[in-house]
């Protein structure tokens, strides 16, 4: 899978994509990741790609025109491809689990990240499938809420996963409804300075699966 990223601010990205399971990831082919710097597809020497808003009110707007600029050189053009652009956006719809693993299942992903005071409404309207927030409350850019997209797809691409028996796990039905349960690891025991013993759940260490399955599923929590 490919994910391609359009910002203003490319460096805050490479920490957290060049660690963990997405540094594995792509170490295995299986993701590649571009993030580009949208002032790259400005029109003059400064570099601009943002404006006042027309009516006036306070705050940018990022510009139409390096946003299809970076678009038309970014977008892999081919009939075959499964692929879609969004943006973030705090009107956008909410993500959650069920998007991740649609998203999982693209050829390409492109994600604009809002700034300032929006994206120009034309973008949003005539070039993205999607816009997208992460929820209820207002970031100082779409940097975060695209680490955070990246993140939540790159686990369901079928290899990434060290581990493939904790995602089947979080999928319980064919809807791919995700839920989490509490889990526990060693010590059995664990005593705080009061005295007070803090202890694992009998049935998770009976070595009973059918008893343990059953207590997972009585303490579950929907993700969404």
């Amino acid at each position: 899978m490919r994910i391609d990223i359009i910002t203003i601010f490319p460096e805050v990205f490479k920490p957290y994509f060049e660690a963990s399971i997405l540094k594995r990831a792509q170490a295995k082919g299986l993701l590649k990741i571009f993030v580009h710097n949208l002032r790259d597809f400005s029109f003059d020497k400064h570099k601009i790609v943002d404006d006042v808003p027309f009516g006036g009110g306070g705050g940018m707007v990022l510009k139409i025109e390096p946003i299809f600029k970076a678009l038309s050189k970014i977008k892999i053009e081919d009939a075959q491809i499964k692929q879609k652009v969004i943006a973030t956006s705090t009107r956008g719809k909410k993500f959650n689990q069920k998007r991740a693993y649609e998203y999982s299942k693209l050829d390409q992903l492109i994600i604009i990240c809002g700034r300032y005071e929006a994206i120009d409404e034309r973008v949003l309207k005539y070039f993205c499938d999607e816009t997208i927030s992460i929820g209820p409350y207002v970031l100082t850019g779409g940097e975060l809420p695209a680490m955070i997209i990246v993140d939540a797809t790159a686990r369901l691409i079928e290899g990434v996963l060290g581990n493939e028996k904790s995602l089947k796990e979080e999928f319980k039905n064919k809807k791919y409804e995700a839920v989490s349960f509490p889990q526990y690891t060693r010590p059995e025991v664990f005593i705080i300075p009061e005295g007070k013993k803090l202890k694992v759940p009998k049935v998770l260490l009976s070595g009973n699966h059918k008893e343990i399955f059953r207590w997972r599923k009585n303490h579950s929590v929907k993700i969404y």
